[in-house]
């Protein structure tokens, strides 16, 4: 045993070991910076092993990095300078891993290029929140230095003034290189398109580790910049005369008949129009899938558009928010709200309607905040508060799964929050329930929904998340009625994107009343159908308005709805309930539209209305397919041109521009209470006006209590098919 410590302290000794030694204590921060300080990275485990694989890569990925810089200093032949440049390379990584350990402590991010470029101020506040948020966990991170000192001082540290062979320096940067192929090509297999679609920086930093993320983020920086930099107020002028041209004026019976009033957004995830009104036939009985949300679409309460579709690619949810906030469309790749949001200047709803008269606004999501980089993207949209799960029950295997809380705890939590926000105000709550795989995401006294039996397991578990989603909006509706706030609010319900990919549609066939055999691309293109409802509380004059838009379309609907003119702005969407509407749905790849008389579609042309493929159109027909076409292709390019170019900083309109600094979105309930205190008997928070909460108005039957005769075992059974 002797003999083998003795072998180990010799070669800890050599240069190598030193850089070794290195290496194996960075990775040990890096992991203490993971568990204890970074939140366990977000990582969740699920029954599929997941959660094992995440923390697998997260406790690989500081070594070959880690080894390609240190080992950098192999290559030195002089003995003091590869002792300086060895631990000045450690020094820096270590620095940089301890900034951020900082400064996820305020923000709950990571330090980014934007954030450096952004303001002067960002290296003199973490210098000051070092000496703010020191925490006792700390002393971990010095133990080394202290060591170190302790060598030096009492002249034990000794030195191999043999030169590392310039070979073995050159292998040893091929392993690290290596091993980071190697560590890259396991974290794309868990996490297809990681770098392209850049879903949050947390993924990042859990796959590939802190240095390799700020290279990733200076990488989208530059690229952004590039295209920034060629952008100039000639482009934004050729912008504004396609908005003006493309402007449809309000219809005047609906125009303002929302005024004033408090809006409420709810994000239906993965949710489909085929659900509504739909019955899932199982034991010879029909189980209404969604019968609260069927109940809202045939309300006369409730502007319901029946030929609505998404338009997201890459960024999904994220590229629904864009759209819905600001009326742009996300990118032909990635996530706008990744790449962009958290820097370009925008004109998103919260901050529109600011202008106004609506105080507050506010998000409230069961995920993390960092997710689809919303913490920052929201600032740049001007919304006062985000209320992510950290501000809601602790997450747990019977509360929540890999996306977040369960919705009705998620709508629960959310009333404390809610009823201090000052009216009128702008809220969005973004459910997670609803959200693939679909299969195992209610527990106990909430499972009993009966699943579908087809062969796809995925299918099988979408209509019992989809009742857990209705029920829990239906929760939420009844305690708005019960607290005051419903009859002064505009409620606007949507779907983000499909649930049922296009893979799995011939499966979802049969229930739908269709032939798996007969399929076509026509009717993936109808399944791209997601629901859009306004509802507007004491209104006679709701109905279901066929007019085919997409949620390009939907901020400039609300603006009317509210009595705001949408041609303020630089919006690429029209109101849907204006007769001037082109009703030209464009999708974000390339050459698929959707218009009343055509559906193009996989390089196919369809008849919309009778599915039937138009193989050789007439000069008459090709002459309107063209022109489609051509609006399609416009509407995205000039959207594009706002989005990667950053326009809205050349337009003046009276709005000023974000200071996202501004902005934090830490102690929330505090400064709420403070908002109401300091504006006393002006305050129009519902607390204020009530004296008293109406959490308790919130009331939530689980599937079993409403439901008695059910039987969990039943559904339970037929999941597995």
């Amino acid at each position: 045993m002797k003999n083998v410590l003795k072998k180990i302290s010799t070669f800890f000794k050599t240069r190598l070991g030193f850089v070794l030694a290195l290496v194996l204590i960075y990775w040990a921060k890096t992991l203490f910076a993971y568990i204890i300080d970074f939140n366990h990275l977000e990582i969740v485990f699920t029954k599929t092993g997941q959660g094992h694989l995440q923390w697998f890569i997260a406790a690989i990925n500081p070594i070959p990095l880690g080894l390609l810089l240190i080992g950098l200093a192999l290559y030195i032949k002089n003995t003091k300078i590869f002792y300086w440049l060895s631990f000045l390379i450690y020094l820096s990584l270590f620095g940089w891993l301890f900034a951020n350990v900082i400064y996820f402590r305020e923000f709950s991010d990571y330090i980014t290029i934007s954030t450096m470029m952004a303001s002067s101020s960002v290296s003199a506040g973490i210098s000051d929140m070092v000496f703010k948020m020191v925490h006792v966990t700390d002393l971990f991170y010095l133990i080394d230095f202290v060591f170190f000192g302790y060598l030096l001082v009492r002249k034990k540290f000794k030195t191999d003034k043999r030169p590392f062979n310039k070979r073995a320096s050159f292998a040893v940067t091929a392993l690290s290189a290596m091993l980071f192929t190697g560590n890259l090509f396991i974290a794309e297999m868990e996490r297809p398109e990681l770098l392209s679609r850049g879903f949050s920086n947390t993924q990042v930093v859990r796959s590939l580790g802190l240095p390799a993320f700020i290279a990733y983020n200076a990488n989208q920086v530059y690229k952004t910049q590039q295209t920034r930099m060629q952008a100039n107020s000639d482009d934004l002028k050729t912008v504004q005369e396609y908005v003006k041209q493309h402007y449809a004026k309000p219809n005047p019976e609906y125009f303002g008949i929302g005024k004033g009033r408090n809006v409420i957004y709810i994000h239906l995830e993965s949710f489909q129009q085929f659900l509504i009104d739909f019955k899932l036939q199982s034991d010879g009985k029909e189980y209404e899938v969604t019968p609260f949300l069927n109940s809202l679409y045939h309300s006369k309460e409730t502007f319901a558009f029946s030929n609505f579709f998404h338009q997201v690619k890459a960024g999904k949810t994220s590229d629904a928010e864009t759209l819905f906030e600001n009326s742009l469309f996300g990118l032909p790749e990635g996530s706008f709200m990744v790449q962009y949001a958290g820097s370009n200047t925008q004109q998103a709803a919260p901050h529109i309607l600011q202008q106004y008269g609506y105080q507050d606004s506010a998000v409230f999501h069961g995920n993390k905040g960092t997710f689809w980089n919303r913490n920052n993207a929201y600032k740049q949209w001007g919304y006062h508060y985000f209320f992510d799960q950290s501000y809601f029950s602790e997450a747990t295997s019977e509360n929540s799964f890999e996306y977040g809380l369960n919705d009705k705890i998620m709508f629960h939590d959310s009333i404390k929050y809610l009823e201090r926000l000052q009216q009128p105000f702008y809220a969005k709550y973004i459910t997670v329930t609803n959200h693939y795989p679909f299969d195992g995401n209610l527990k106990g006294s909430e499972t009993g929904f009966p699943y579908a039996t087809t062969d796809d397991v995925t299918i099988n578990g979408y209509f019992s998340t989809a009742n857990y989603l209705d029920s829990s909006v239906k929760d939420f509706f009844d305690y708005l009625k019960a607290a005051g706030l419903y009859e002064n609010s505009v409620i606007v319900l949507y779907g983000d994107h499909y649930g049922i990919s296009n893979s799995r549609n011939p499966s979802l066939a049969p229930l739908l009343g269709k032939n798996t055999e007969t399929w076509s691309q026509y009717d993936n293109a109808m399944m791209q159908r997601v629901p859009y409802m306004v509802v507007v509380p004491g209104m006679d004059k709701g109905h279901i308005v066929s007019t085919y838009g997409g949620e390009v379309d939907a901020l400039p609907t609300l603006e009317h709805i509210l009595g705001i003119d949408s041609s303020n702005f630089i919006q690429m969407g029209q109101d849907l309930l204006s007769p001037d509407n082109q009703q030209v749905v464009a999708f974000r790849n390339s050459d698929t539209y959707i218009t009343p008389k055509f559906t193009s579609y996989a390089e196919r042309i369809y008849n919309t209305q009778t599915g039937e493929e138009i193989t050789n159109p007439d000069e008459t027909t090709q002459a309107e397919i063209d022109a489609a076409k051509t609006a399609a292709a416009t509407q995205l390019k000039m959207s594009d041109a706002v989005q990667t170019g950053d326009l809205l900083r050349f337009l003046n309109n009276g709005i000023n521009p974000i200071r996202p600094e501004d902005y934090n979105y830490q102690n929330s309930m505090e400064r709420l209470i403070a908002t109401e205190q300091e504006r006393g008997k002006k305050s129009t928070s519902l607390y204020s006006q009530l004296g008293k909460s109406t959490v308790d108005l919130f009331k939530s039957p689980t599937y079993q209590e409403l439901n008695p005769d059910s039987s969990t075992s039943s559904s339970t059974s037929t999941s597995s098919n």
